[in-house]
């Protein structure tokens, strides 16, 4: 088992299977952190900008988390 702490919960992962150990608390908490996440994210409103003959392709954009929990298990 390898302990990681991810925020302010602490895990174990089995090296062999993958699964993840932790107190039940810690769950809570988890949980807790992931509806505070999504409870700051806001719809995207912005307007769209005009499209001119000298604009440049804009940055390829990084992959976005769907969820709270899945940021804290990236690599």
């Amino acid at each position: 088992m390898a302990p990681r702490s991810l925020g302010l919960v602490s895990v174990r992962r089995c090296e062999g299977c993958g699964a993840l150990f932790l107190e039940s608390s810690a769950l809570g908490a988890l949980i807790e952190a992931e509806n505070d996440w999504h409870a700051h994210q806001s719809a995207n409103t912005a307007a769209l900008p005009r499209i001119t003959a000298e604009m440049s392709e804009p940055p390829a954009a990084q992959p976005r988390s769907r969820a709270y929990v899945e940021s804290l298990f990236r690599a």
